[in-house]
């Protein structure tokens, strides 16, 4: 039922734009109606590749402490959205995208989100989205003490082939 209110959305926010753009237009002119949309365009794309390159960070020291980054990642898939509706012409689309970008408008929508998201993992674990970022308990299948240990033989991780000017030779 919650999918019936994507085709609306899909018919209302077109209908929104153009009445935007037909009263901005009419207060300020075509001329700097199309260069203020020009504008949020190149500030989007500045700001998804500022905070992008920021979260991307952010995921990899999560992953080298041994957390899941699922916050973090939550967070990425709502910057690549804002990213999106900046490029998307429109006052109310950049308006929302612009909103994304602030990090307590995409907190909020995390806990609203992982509130209702429980993840059930097969061997009979459960745990919600917001557990994700923090280590998971002993004895729970994503454990790395308490994983599975494949022993192996030199043979089976070392190359035949040397190469003497490679840095990775040791």
């Amino acid at each position: 039922m919650r999918l019936a209110f994507i085709p609306f959305l899909l018919l209302v926010i077109p209908i929104m734009e153009i009445a935007a753009f037909i009263f901005i237009g009419g207060q300020i002119g075509i001329g700097w109606t199309l260069l203020m949309i020009l504008v949020t365009a190149i500030v989007g794309t500045f700001l998804l590749r500022r905070q992008g390159m920021g979260l991307i960070n952010r995921v990899q020291t999560e992953m080298g402490e041994g957390r899941v980054p699922g916050q973090a990642l939550g967070e990425g898939l709502m910057i690549i959205v804002a990213g999106v509706l900046l490029l998307t012409p429109g006052f109310i689309t950049d308006a929302l995208g612009f909103s994304l970008f602030v990090p307590q408008v995409r907190q909020g929508i995390w806990s609203l989100v992982a509130s209702k998201v429980v993840v059930t993992v097969p061997g009979g674990g459960q745990f919600t989205a917001q557990d994700f970022g923090k280590h998971p308990p002993p004895g729970s299948p994503f454990d790395p003490q308490d994983g599975p240990v494949i022993d192996l033989e030199e043979e089976n991780f070392t190359s035949s082939v040397k190469n003497p000017d490679s840095p990775w030779r040791h």
